[in-house]
């Protein structure tokens, strides 16, 4: 009978072994490719209107931020004038990409304090530690082209956060809707002219800072609304005066503008500060509630409580958790080297000194007055409630507007 050879089982080290390990190897790689895969195209359907409080849109980016490659730096500004990039914008950008699955070293963020030169220095230092991809709100439009150009050298896509970088390269921006929040302050202003019965309006018109490009949207928003009554007769404009956001500045303009316009009866205003700095004036001159409006922006707590003492009409509401994890989710598809949704990006604001439109996620602002106060910033946690009800006079406001020094807690 012929000879045959002995059957020899294969070894686990065995060359049939290890093709089926790589067999299945490739298949696993496969499968979470598609996964990934999947989950990137599920997460198209993101926009501009899916985010909320409870931060559940960001988990449909969790495929995204698997696939992505290096860090996303976040640049603030300061802490001077606005104390909400330290108890906002920084905590709920950081409870943004946690929820899309990013580890704490994967993402960087830091606050200039009001320094240019720090700005562009941290921004050189994330690239150096790994950043591709920077959400930038610039201190001035200066050092954000200088930030914009050395990342752009550098191969990271920027996106401009809150503040538009004029002459700037980045790709995006993302903020609310700036000439929006104008118009709501314009209207607001009409609103409190009827309702506090101001007769023959003759209202100043102030600014902020002429080197913030969010302050001319804003001009440019409540202008829109007020300029046919001041052709029409209806109202009287009798200034426009230089603008700033330093609340001492504004205060001091303001005087001066009163003293050179006693019959002034309004004044439009666009931001809490600022206007404080006004009312704290008229107070002086013990005018009282209900009888000479102004306006707002940032719903911050003093404002609030100038809106129940009368004193303030309103204010814009901008809940920076919505414009955090929109720039949260827009870093993500950069850094994933994945074009984001169409319907995330859902506009275009006008570089006037680039002459360039730039793609912009553009969220929705709202007017916080007595009557919606305590269901929007008191709700959201954004004004605390014990802290806006305190003492005698504002517990009797809170309670006439509805809101319980417990909300909230």
């Amino acid at each position: 009978m012929p000879f045959t050879q002995p059957h020899t089982p294969q070894t686990a080290a065995g060359p049939r072994t290890r093709r089926r390990r790589s067999a299945a190897r490739l298949l696993t790689t496969a499968a979470v490719a598609l996964g990934l895969g999947a989950g990137v195209a599920a997460a198209q359907g993101l926009t501009a209107t899916s985010f909320s409080a409870d931060f559940s849109a960001m988990a449909q980016l969790k495929a995204v931020a698997a696939k992505g490659q290096g860090k996303i730096g976040i640049l603030l500004p300061e802490t001077t004038t606005s104390a909400r990039y330290t108890s906002f914008d920084a905590p709920y950008l950081k409870q943004a990409f946690k929820a899309a699955g990013l580890s704490p070293d994967q993402f960087i963020i830091t606050n200039a304090q009001g320094s240019e030169s720090s700005e562009l220095t941290q921004a050189q230092s994330d690239i150096s530690q790994g950043a591709t991809v920077l959400v930038m709100d610039p201190i001035s439009s200066g050092v954000g082209a200088s930030i914009e150009t050395y990342a752009k050298q550098h191969g990271v896509p920027v996106i401009d956060y809150d503040r538009l970088t004029l002459g700037g390269s980045r790709g995006y921006y993302v903020s609310f809707d700036n000439v929006a929040v104008g118009k709501l302050i314009g209207q607001g202003m009409e609103q409190c002219l009827k309702d506090w019965k101001v007769k023959s309006p003759q209202i100043l018109v102030m600014r902020g800072a002429p080197t913030d490009n969010n302050a001319t949207l804003f001009a440019k928003g409540y202008m829109d609304v007020l300029k046919p009554k001041f052709a029409s007769g209806a109202y009287k404009n009798v200034g426009e005066p230089a603008g700033t956001w330093d609340p001492a500045k504004a205060r001091t303009t303001f005087e001066e503008q009163f003293t050179a316009h006693p019959d002034m009866n309004a004044a439009v205003v666009p931001n809490d500060d600022n206007a404080n700095a006004v009312i704290s004036y008229l107070k002086t001159l013990k005018v009282p509630p209900h009888s000479f409006p102004t306006t707002g922006q940032d719903a911050t707590l003093t404002g609030m409580q100038n809106v129940l003492t009368g004193y303030q009409c309103g204010s814009v509401y901008k809940p920076i958790y919505l414009e955090a994890q929109a720039a949260a989710a827009l870093a993500l598809y950069l850094r994933a080297g994945e074009a984001p949704p169409a319907g995330l990006v859902n506009g275009k604001t006008m570089d006037s000194q680039a002459k360039t439109e730039v793609p912009s996620v553009l969220l929705k602002p709202l007017w916080v007055t007595q009557k919606n106060m305590a269901a929007t910033v008191v709700a959201d946690g954004f004004v605390p409630a014990k802290k806006l009800c305190a003492g005698g006079t504002m517990a009797k406001a809170c309670k006439a507007a509805g809101i319980n020094p417990a909300m909230g807690s």
